[in-house]
C-alpha cells in the first residue's frame, strides 16, 4: 500500500506523486469537506483560489479560519500584498514546489479551490512560455479599456474567442488582455491554446468535484454573502482602501471587493451593493461549473442534501482509498 504522498508508478515506470484535488463552485461546501478529508488521509492543503493569495483579503475570499488552518497545514494563502501581481504561471510554479515539499514529508498534497485554470495548470502541467509576451500590445489594450470601458475590451475578445469570453468576466481586465495577447502573438485563441496542452497529468490524481442543485447553491450563496456582511466585509474593504490599495488594482476588482467599493465610493447604497454581490456571485458560480464540466477525470458528488454529509464523506473516502490504495 502506498502511504499518503508517496508515488505510484506509471506503465513507463515513471514515478508520480499522488495528488488529491477537490473542486466546485463557490458556497458548495468545499472547506468543511476538505478539512475532514485532510484529517483522514494525512493531507496538507494547497489553496487553489486566485484571490486567497492576498493578505488582508480574508472575509471576501472565504479563507479557512486561523483555527481551521491550525488543524491542517494550508499553503498559498497570504503570500502576496494586494498590490502585487500574481498570475497562473506564478501559481503553477509555487504549487508545484508545494506538492514536492508536502510529498517529501510523507503527506498527501491536496489542492482545494475553485479557480479552474489555476488548478488545471498544475494537474496537467500546462506550458505557458510558448505564447510569449508583448508589453506594448498590453499597454495599448489597457489604454483602450480605460478609454472605451471594460465591456468594449471584452467584446473584442468575444469576437475572436467566444469560449474564453464566456469564462472571463468583463471586469477581469488582466485575463481578458492576456487572452487577446495570446491570439495576437500566436494566431490561435486561448481556447485553442489550452486544448493543445498536455492531456496526461504528471501526478497520480484523484479529482473530486462537488455539485449541487442550482436553487440550493443560490440559497447558499445568498446566505454566505449575508454572513460575510455580518463578519465585517464592508469594514475589511474600507481598511484596504485606507491602507492605500486603490480600486483599480486587480485584487480590488475581485468578487466581493469591487461591489463593496462601489458602495463605499457613494456610487450606490448598501442594499444595492449586497444584491449586486449576490447576483455576481451566482454568475461566477455558473462560470465555475461550466469550466469544471470541461475538465477531464472529475468524479462528481452531489451534495445538495446537507443531511447526507456523512454518507457523502464516506463515499468520497472510499473513492480516494480505491484510487490511491487499491493495491493494499
Amino acid at each position: 500500500m502506498d502511504t499518503a504522498g508517496q508515488v505510484n508508478t506509471t506503465q513507463q515506470d515513471k514515478p508520480r506523486h499522488n495528488l488529491l484535488v477537490l473542486v466546485g463552485p463557490t458556497a458548495v461546501g468545499k472547506t468543511a469537506l476538505s478539512l475532514k478529508l485532510a484529517e483522514s488521509f494525512d493531507c496538507e492543503i494547497i489553496s487553489g483560489d486566485s484571490m486567497q493569495v492576498y493578505r488582508g483579503m480574508d472575509i471576501g475570499t472565504a479563507k479557512a479560519t486561523p483555527e481551521e488552518r491550525a488543524k491542517v497545514p494550508h499553503h498559498l494563502i497570504d503570500i502576496r500584498d494586494p498590490d502585487e501581481a500574481y498570475s497562473v504561471s506564478d501559481f503553477q510554479e509555487e504549487c508545484t514546489r508545494a506538492i514536492e515539499a508536502i510529498a517529501s514529508r510523507g503527506k498527501l498534497p491536496f489542492i482545494v479551490g475553485g479557480t479552474g485554470l489555476y488548478i488545471q495548470s498544475v494537474v496537467y502541467g500546462y506550458r505557458f512560455s510558448e505564447a510569449g509576451q508583448d508589453e506594448t500590445f498590453r499597454q495599448e489594450l489597457k489604454a483602450y479599456a480605460e478609454t472605451h470601458g471594460a465591456k468594449a475590451l471584452h467584446d473584442r475578445l468575444r469576437k475572436i474567442d467566444p469560449a474564453s469570453a464566456d469564462r472571463l468576466h468583463e471586469n477581469d481586465i488582466r485575463r481578458v488582455i492576456r487572452a487577446l495577447e495570446v491570439y495576437h502573438l500566436t494566431g490561435r485563441t486561448l481556447t485553442e491554446y489550452l486544448a493543445k496542452q498536455p492531456k496526461e497529468s504528471p501526478y497520480h490524481t484523484c479529482i473530486i468535484g462537488l455539485t449541487m442543485e442550482r436553487s440550493q447553491l443560490y440559497r447558499n450563496i445568498e446566505q454566505r454573502v449575508d454572513l460575510m456582511i455580518e463578519q465585517g466585509l464592508i469594514e475589511e474593504v474600507q481598511r484596504l482602501l485606507d491602507s492605500g490599495y486603490g480600486p483599480g488594482l486587480i485584487s480590488m476588482q475581485g468578487l466581493g471587493y469591487k461591489e463593496i467599493i462601489g458602495y463605499l465610493l457613494g456610487e450606490y447604497n448598501r442594499e444595492h451593493a449586497i444584491e449586486l454581490l449576490k447576483r455576481n456571485t451566482r454568475r461566477f458560480a455558473k462560470r465555475q461549473l461550466s469550466w469544471f464540466r470541461h475538465m477531464r477525470g472529475i468524479i462528481w458528488i452531489d451534495v445538495t442534501d446537507r443531511a447526507k454529509f456523512d454518507s457523502n464523506l464516506a463515499r468520497i473516502n472510499d473513492i480516494i482509498r480505491n484510487k490511491f490504495y487499491s493495491d493494499a
